[in-house]
């Protein structure tokens, strides 16, 4: 491989749904990183239909790459030359988007003769944190997303352990779903979140799913049932959203609170989508814990957060990965 001068400059790219994600990381000898670029080409098309439709998204992904890495390293600064390694990710998610943007970063990595990284969504995501604070094991980290609500404990640097996840819909979906059912939008976070400024949290007596259980898994689908009764009787938009968020809120932060005891860690990650709720901010700050979100931007699917997973694995002395590897719909992050 053609040596690059340090700091090493990383290229991160994430096509694992409906958002094309081009990012660039900066890794210095000392460990510290910094994000130099990130720019997402957010698809709109899915909007007319609710949800994701896979074979549009593989299409706008080809159709939009080019021109998001070019605005990328011109955010940058940078030529492409300057590039030292390419990460993108693998899996999981929609095979024929993963497709587009890990042959993009392949044939990236191979044209400039530098290393290659296959990187985990899930744990792009967990490392957007490091943006904000550098992350050292152990920890907690809850991935909470339109497509997964996963809780790991991280024991060991590049060592994951499933502690819980939901049952079901994750959290996400079940905004996304919420939000359809009162017809608040897509996507459904941003929507409840605003509308549930302007209604009542107590107004609809929600349960908090799962309650009592001795695990620490989670679970959206009685929710999403008792909402479309709550609909059905006449709750308005707003009080609807409100009463949600605060029931989903709730069994996000306290089913994590009882796992940080019972492992005994003290700093949490929290990532993904429904990471910048603002709600839900504001519960995990009030709890005790270290709490570390990803910086502005980085919460939703993105081409830095794989940068920045690339970045970890480089530190941590991790091999480079072959050019033969496929994507992967369905991944499991737990090593153990």
């Amino acid at each position: 491989m053609t040596d690059r001068p340090l700091p090493l400059r990383i290229l991160g790219i994430d096509t694992s749904c409906d958002d094309t994600g081009v990012g660039i990381v900066a890794l210095t000898p000392d460990g510290q990183v910094s994000v130099l670029a990130n720019r997402v080409w957010s698809q709109a098309v899915h909007a007319q239909y609710g949800g994701v439709m896979p074979e549009l998204a593989s299409r706008e992904h080809v159709e939009r790459i080019d021109q998001i890495m070019e605005d990328a390293l011109r955010e940058a600064g940078l030529r492409v030359e300057d590039i030292g390694a390419v990460a993108a990710t693998s899996g999981p998610g929609l095979v024929g988007a993963l497709l587009v943007g890990l042959m993009y970063g392949k044939g990236f990595a191979q044209a400039l003769n530098v290393p290659f990284h296959a990187a985990h969504h899930l744990e792009g995501h967990i490392f957007a944190a490091a943006s904000e604070a550098q992350l050292s094991a152990p920890f907690l980290a809850l991935v909470v997303s339109g497509g997964h609500t996963h809780l790991f404990d991280v024991p060991r640097d590049g060592e994951y352990v499933l502690v819980g996840a939901t049952r079901d819909d994750a959290a996400g979906e079940a905004f996304d779903k919420v939000a359809r059912l009162a017809g608040l939008g897509y996507p459904g976070g941003p929507a409840i979140s605003e509308a549930a400024t302007r209604g009542n949290p107590q107004a609809v007596p929600f349960k908090e799913p799962l309650k009592g259980q001795s695990g620490f898994d989670f679970s959206f689908s009685g929710l999403k049932t008792a909402a479309l009764l709550a609909h059905r009787g006449g709750a308005t938009p707003d009080d609807l959203a409100a009463s949600f968020q605060r029931a989903a809120v709730q069994t996000l932060v306290n089913t994590t609170v009882r796992a940080a005891h019972a492992t005994g860690r003290t700093t949490l990650v929290v990532s993904g989508g429904v990471a910048a709720n603002r709600a839900l901010r504001d519960a995990f700050a009030a709890t005790g814990l270290h709490v570390v979100f990803p910086g502005k931007g980085l919460n939703t699917d993105n081409g830095a957060m794989i940068a920045l997973a690339g970045a970890a694995a480089i530190q941590a002395g991790r091999p480079a990965s072959t050019l033969d590897g496929g994507a992967t719909a369905y991944a499991p992050l737990a090593t153990t």
